[in-house]
């Protein structure tokens, strides 16, 4: 039977973790700490879990698209699980190139030249002004 919402917001901790199945190894793994959705899968010859997100956070709707993205990866060979830490990897870079980590890093390198008042002003200014403006006009923020 697939999952519903209110199932979901019924379902209670229990002295051990369990599982509501929905379809296509999608389930909903209930823990003292939370509810957690999962989709399991096979790759290369092994079950590998896949993390979802967790609810209410991620609704399930967004959660089943998460796994149908992931049902796509698999029918391409491709393995979610490397894919989104390759993934993550790619975006962390971009983000430590970004404009505003390059500004903030040049920031606290000359941040030792004016006083602690004028460093605050020039931060703040830069925060307020500058990096929405560029965010804003190009969309992204890396260089």
């Amino acid at each position: 039977m697939p999952l519903t919402d209110t199932a979901i917001r019924n379902a209670k901790p229990k002295e051990k973790q369990y599982k509501l199945s929905d379809e296509k190894g999608f389930y909903l793994l209930i823990k003292k700490a939370g509810k957690y959705f999962r989709f399991d899968y096979r790759y290369a010859g092994k079950r590998k879990p896949l993390a979802l997100g967790v609810y209410p956070d991620v609704k399930l709707s967004e959660a089943r698209e998460k796994r149908d993205e992931a049902r796509k990866l698999l029918q391409n060979d491709v393995d979610p699980a490397q894919y989104r830490k390759e993934t993550n990897a790619v975006q962390k870079k971009q983000a430590a190139n970004s404009f505003e980590a390059v500004v903030r890093e040049w920031f606290t390198k000359n941040k030792h030249v004016w006083t602690e008042g004028h460093s605050k002003t020039i931060i703040r200014r830069l925060e307020l002004n500058i990096f929405p403006f560029y965010m804003n006009r190009t969309g992204l923020q890396t260089l």
